[in-house]
């Protein structure tokens, strides 16, 4: 598919729920700091709340386990989100105030004209993702993606994953064929035959495995990685006060979450995987030995350079437009997770 094509299609869906110039947060280009240059409040004022992604009810279930301090403002929505193209159309209607997500949906966000900053870091180190076969499949490495269909999600993790993959491999973008899918639809389009391949989580496979290994399905490892596992918010939210010194409150809650997950998998695999997930404890073991151990620098140098990276590699696809990336993070916030875990944490 042609690029210039694929790329309509695929941000058409998002222009067409809010428009790129007149959506929630204002646009990037014409980005408003408001509030969001002042220092952050060291309390959270009474009556503040937010709304905030959490996938399967994964982050309910971490502050409830870990038994972590009750948070000093309201919730009034823990929204079941998680795909970068969801948040981001969540966050132009304003029913999401903040987000877990990966590198690549800020710049995708950014590349719609939609104001957004990332407000929390984790970095990852080993792969979170694997490319999956369709059932039958004889492709065997990277290099045997020439001439293929490939599942692509240009806002998500997944997207990003594919596209240094083919980078490495020595695949330029015209030699496979990229088709614009987003995460969820990406069993489905597998298992119907409509992509060869399409890249899941470590979470994903087994269950994927179990139902089609015996069909032919099998999964291709690498070493690539997606270095960013972050906490991000629209500017508009960023703008109030009060929500940001929620926002910073939370933080320190979401950092502390994932370390007792990591800290704890016996008990993570039996709560979430096996009584949420339907995976077999056998299952569960396998994704928790493939954990990240979670790492949250003090300084987010390394971060904004993988992203700079992240954005520069899409848009030699020309799937955005070059833009320095250090627009899309709020220093104010940057300490905030290092110091809220041991020193072990701390990379």
């Amino acid at each position: 598919m042609h690029r210039r094509v694929f790329l309509t299609s695929l941000v058409g869906a998002s222009a067409a729920v809010a428009g790129l110039s007149g959506c929630a947060g204002g646009s990037a280009a014409a980005d408003t700091q408001g509030g969001a240059t002042e220092p952050l409040a060291d309390t959270v004022p009474a009556g503040t709340s937010l709304k905030i992604s959490s996938y399967q009810n994964v982050q309910q279930l971490q502050f409830r386990l870990a038994k972590l301090p009750e948070l000093p403002f309201s919730v009034s929505s823990w929204v079941n989100i998680g795909a970068g193209p969801d948040v981001i159309n969540a966050f132009r209607a304003q029913s999401l105030d903040l987000a877990n997500n990966a590198g690549i949906p800020p710049i995708q966000a950014h590349y719609q004209g939609f104001a957004a900053k990332i407000v929390a870091i984790n970095i990852t180190r080993k792969p979170n993702y694997l490319f999956a076969t369709k059932p039958g499949s004889d492709i065997r490495t990277v290099g045997d993606f020439k001439g293929k269909k490939l599942a692509f999600s240009q806002g998500q993790a997944q997207g990003v994953v594919l596209l240094r993959a083919l980078k490495q491999a020595g695949l330029a973008y015209d030699e496979v064929k990229l088709v614009p899918l987003t995460s969820n639809q990406f069993l489905t389009a597998l298992q119907s035959g409509q992509v060869d391949i399409a890249p899941l989580a470590n979470s994903q496979a087994p269950a994927y495995l179990k139902q089609y290994g015996d069909k032919g399905a099998h999964t291709i490892a690498t070493d690539v990685v997606d270095l960013l596992n972050l906490l991000w918010a629209p500017q508009s939210v960023l703008n109030d006060p009060a929500k940001a010194a929620a926002i910073a409150a939370y933080v320190p809650q979401w950092a502390k979450g994932q370390v007792w997950q990591y800290e704890h998998p016996d008990v993570w695999n039996e709560e979430f995987y096996v009584k949420t997930q339907n995976l077999t404890l056998e299952q569960a073991q396998d994704i928790s030995r493939l954990a990240n151990k979670p790492l949250f620098p003090p300084s987010w140098d390394e971060a904004i350079r993988w992203e700079q990276e992240t954005a520069d590699l899409l848009a030699e696809g020309g799937f955005v437009k070059k833009f320095d990336v250090s627009s899309l993070f709020d220093h104010r916030f940057e300490s905030l997770a290092a110091k809220a875990v041991p020193a072990e944490y701390r990379r």
